[in-house]
């Protein structure tokens, strides 16, 4: 039967108003979520550099211009106003590129402007026999001039996972170097004779200082500094308090961050938060006498990539805070420190979405993030203008 009346509304059922309505609300409150984010977001984000191939780690040169290293194994140049140099820097060490191996973190010595002395960690070796080394080179004419290789873990390992690989210059001019555990080799974080799972603090010539605090201990390897850890991969230290923080990757959960204090042992992998791969119990214990409990842990994982402590003037209200950045959570984690410990206070920058591989304060006080892509980016985070 034709219709009489071509014109007249149609019914609609009560169902499907109500779903109709219930629509139309969550587009509503999406677009108000939106705007209130908008409204509230104190940041505005400016692309540097692009096209970098997995970027690790980022130095600030005196002159303005900054040093990103690519895990393939190529150091780059970034000038402010011409972007990215084609050209890589001459001079880098031979790396062991594959997997997570390769070229990891570039720290400029603390009297650079007078002696052009930077430090790199790197993977080195064959699948067969590899491990971490360090580096020391003298920056001339934008090349790496006099590479010395100044330590090297032992033993060595097979495999192309967790490095560790971050630095840290203390104030008495020592370097301490977070060494990861080789994923496949985790039970070796609490033997006293291997490198493996530990941080070492070395002088700045790779020698043993004197005061480490396993130095004349039979069986001790001297330039461990701390033991027990799985990945850690940021590590700061905290001149107003003369505090050392590291956080290390968990396995499925427990990842950390932990006040670092020479000779002691931090767990794993006798005790943790997380869980293997498999979801098989790695340990029954999440505490034990004896091994140091974290400051945070992340349960999920974010999977803590790289750290700075945020000191500039552009966002005072994050002044002394830590900046975790984050690959899994694809986020930078806020965390305020106190004298009761630590706690995750904002999670930023969500709405870049992307892995965040490295964050470092720029003498500018911007801050400055890396994602990690086969076409990362380097990014300036600035206060929003009003």
């Amino acid at each position: 039967m034709y219709n009489r009346f071509p014109h007249a509304p149609r019914r609609v059922s009560a169902a499907r108003t109500t779903s109709l309505i219930a629509l139309l609300m969550a587009v509503l409150w999406l677009a108000s979520a939106h705007a209130a984010d908008s409204e509230s977001r104190e940041y505005d984000s400016q692309v540097m550099a692009e096209g970098l191939v997995h970027p690790w780690s980022l130095a600030f040169l005196p002159d303005g211009r900054m040093l990103v290293t690519e895990r393939a194994g190529r150091l780059r140049l970034v000038d402010v106003q011409d972007g990215l140099r084609e050209a890589p820097v001459s001079g880098v060490p031979d790396v062991f590129a594959s997997g997570q191996a390769g070229l990891k973190d570039v720290v400029l010595a603390p009297d650079f402007a007078d002696s052009g002395e930077l430090y790199l960690t790197y993977a080195c070796g064959t699948a067969r026999a590899n491990g971490l080394c360090l580096a020391r080179a003298r920056w001339q004419d934008d090349a790496l001039q006099d590479v010395q290789t100044l330590f090297t873990t032992r033993p060595t390992k097979r495999g192309d996972a967790h490095y560790g690989g971050r630095m840290v210059f203390l104030p008495d001019d020592t370097l301490v170097l977070t060494l990861g555990d080789g994923f496949d080799y985790r039970e070796a974080a609490q033997d006293p004779g291997s490198h493996i799972g530990k941080t070492v603090r070395l002088n700045r010539d790779g020698s043993v200082p004197a005061d480490n605090p396993f130095v004349g201990h039979a069986g001790v390897l001297p330039e461990i500094y701390t033991l027990g850890h799985r990945n850690a991969q940021g590590i700061v230290f905290d001149a107003t308090t003369q505090r050392l923080y590291a956080h290390e990757h968990g396995p499925r959960g427990g990842d950390e961050l932990n006040l670092l204090a020479p000779g002691k042992n931090y767990g794993w992998p006798l005790v943790t938060h997380g869980k293997d791969y498999t979801g098989a119990r790695i340990t029954p214990y999440t505490t034990l006498p004896g091994f140091e409990p974290p400051m945070v842990d992340w349960t999920p994982s974010i999977a803590p990539a790289g750290m700075t402590q945020y000191r500039g003037d552009l966002f005072p209200q994050w002044e002394g805070n830590l900046l975790v950045a984050a690959l899994a959570g694809k986020r930078v984690h806020r965390v305020v420190l106190s004298d009761e410990g630590a706690r995750d206070e904002e999670q930023l920058f969500g709405e870049i979405n992307a892995r965040f591989r490295d964050v470092r304060t720029g003498p500018d006080g911007a801050v400055y993030l890396l994602t990690d892509s086969p076409a990362g980016r380097l990014l300036r985070i600035t206060p929003a203008e009003r």
